[in-house]
């Protein structure tokens, strides 16, 4: 025998189903074959080569971002608004001093004897334009404080989104970071960019329930995924920059000294 509720939730879920059934979304559209750009085809084929001649291999870490927030959120407060920094900024700096301690992590394949460790620590930023990704190249990113950084970044990629890029904007990458925090990406990892031998995947900044001192509460965090290349590095020298770039990272003001 049926309960009175339980007749009251029949008809309830009776008639949600007839609202869903009774809701359209239009016609369903035709399909559409789009070319691919020079630029999609580029990256398309790079991309391809990279992941099944490069032997790839992937660290990720959590990094404490508090002590970041609050030094970027006091610096910001003394800066106009177009000169603002993002948290990119900051990892861009990080990641030029923690690679001037891992040469191997700034090379690049010459051929299958070869690799050539580079002096300057030139760091390309991926951004996004119509159709697809360029890299901006931020020269001798360990020897300039974050706000010229910041600086140059701005430039180029406005020049990069306006198709006004110049050769020397994307040329000579030695080291690559990809950033994706912006769209609330949790975690990812980058293919490397050849022939480059590694790439820093950086996710967003996140409150997250965390245990300190043997207490649950909200912590900042920042996920990070370095890719490299089996042939030039292995993991135990991966993990040892990426404890490098924690230390940065995790106690800012070093990057402002």
């Amino acid at each position: 025998m049926k309960e009175a509720g339980d007749e009251e939730e029949a008809g309830a879920v009776s008639k949600a189903m007839q609202t869903i059934t009774a809701f359209t979304v239009g016609d369903v559209p035709e399909d559409q074959v789009i070319e691919l750009s020079r630029l999609r085809q580029a990256i398309g084929r790079r991309m391809q080569d990279s992941n099944q001649n490069f032997p790839h291999f992937f660290v990720t870490c959590a990094y404490k971002t508090g002590p970041l927030m609050a030094l970027r959120k006091e610096i910001n407060q003394l800066l106009p608004e177009e000169e603002k920094l993002l948290v990119n900024d900051f990892i861009l700096k990080a990641t030029a001093l923690a690679l001037r301690q891992y040469p191997n992590l700034n090379a690049s394949i010459e051929d299958q004897e070869h690799i050539r460790r580079h002096g300057s620590v030139n760091i390309g930023v991926a951004v996004a334009v119509e159709g697809g990704l360029l890299r901006v190249v931020i020269r001798d990113a360990d020897q300039k404080p974050i706000r010229l950084i910041a600086h140059e970044v701005r430039e180029m990629a406005g020049r990069a989104r306006e198709g006004k890029v110049r050769n020397e904007d994307i040329q000579g990458s030695m080291f690559s970071i990809s950033n994706l925090g912006m769209y609330g990406v949790e975690n990812f990892a980058a293919i490397i960019n050849p022939p480059e031998a590694a790439i820093l995947a950086v996710s967003a900044v996140q409150n997250v329930p965390v245990v300190e001192d043997g207490e649950l509460v909200i912590g900042s965090r920042m996920k990070a995924t370095l890719s490299a290349d089996h042939r030039v590095t292995d993991g135990a020298e991966a993990a040892e920059f990426i404890q490098v770039l924690a230390n940065y990272l995790e106690e800012p003001m070093r990057l402002l000294l």
